[in-house]
């Protein structure tokens, strides 16, 4: 490794070090923003170095069975964030190629909620923010922003125990990206592909500031329908997929229909469970048209025909 890789390694290390005795949750990330720890539920990885998280296939690898740390073993993304020192020296020691960190958002006790303000494609993040909060009568109080290589900003605030944020991306406005429970924040003093993250003149020593009532209502979940029968046909085994599918966020849609149709096809009720898992898909956001190739996917990853 590079000597400024190592000494990117040891400032990440630090600056998380640092996050970490202010309550916050952390993970070591690549210089490519992700995770560094590779799943241990994923195929070994190939020749590529150890950032690669993209399979060189047109169809997807097998996704791993749900897991959120319960192994043991590091390698869960945001589900291995801590605040304990030696952990996070241990994750950082099995990763020494990590430039970064990330800091897990919707964790106690500050329940962080990072509103990434974004400048690509000549969007303006910015602006569209200050007219939600014309609109919606709010105001962002003096908080923690973190600057972004490319230009954007991110602002932290902070939620209520009772409230669960979900990720989403321009569903505000243009530009404006949340980071909710699931979620993390790339942490001042990461180093990254396009820079490094640095906190915004004048707001380092501040703490994360409470959302605003009217943004925390517009960052909330709308409420769902009425979730779609299953068919009687395919039983409780059937049934539990099509549920598993249904709880479904934006971000880990596909994600789980995948995973949930490979367990139908291997349970010989692929072909009586497509049509509601479909179902249940187009209920979560996915299309029509993205639910049967993920599926289509999912019976050539079994052996078995689309």
């Amino acid at each position: 490794m590079a000597t400024t890789d190592r000494q990117a390694t040891t400032l990440a290390l630090a600056h998380a070090l640092s996050a970490a005795e202010r309550g916050l949750s952390v993970i070591p990330l690549s210089r490519t923003k992700l995770p560094a720890l590779r799943s241990p539920h994923r195929p070994a990885p190939g020749p590529a170095h150890p950032d690669s998280h993209h399979s060189q296939h047109s169809d997807p690898e097998p996704v791993p069975p749900p897991c959120h740390g319960e192994c043991g073993r590091p390698g869960h993304g945001v589900y291995d964030a801590t605040t304990d020192p030696a952990r996070i020296r241990e994750l950082f020691a099995a990763a020494p190629w990590a430039t970064g960190y990330g800091i897990a958002c919707g964790l106690p006790p500050h329940r962080l909620i990072g509103v990434d303000l974004d400048v690509k494609s000549g969007t303006d993040a910015t602006g569209a923010l200050r007219e939600l909060a014309l609109r919606h009568l709010f105001t962002i109080p003096p908080t923690v922003v973190v600057l972004t290589p490319s230009g954007g900003r991110h602002v932290w605030l902070t939620g209520p125990p009772d409230a669960v944020i979900p990720n989403s991306a321009g569903r505000l406005a243009p530009g404006i990206d949340i980071r909710g429970a699931g979620g993390y924040l790339v942490g001042p003093g990461s180093r990254t592909d396009h820079g490094v993250y640095a906190t915004a003149p004048g707001t380092a020593h501040l703490v994360p500031a409470p959302c605003p009532p009217s943004l925390l209502r517009l960052l909330l979940p709308p409420p769902r329908a009425p979730h779609p029968a299953t068919h009687p046909s395919v039983g409780d085994r059937g049934q539990g997929l099509v549920q598993f599918v249904l709880a479904a966020h934006e971000g880990q849609r596909n994600t789980r229909l995948f995973w949930a149709a490979c367990r139908a096809y291997e349970n010989g009720i692929g072909r009586a469970l497509r049509a509601p898992l479909i179902d249940a898909a187009v209920h979560t956001g996915l299309t029509e048209r993205e639910a049967h190739a993920t599926i289509a996917s999912a019976a050539r990853m079994t052996g078995h025909r689309p």
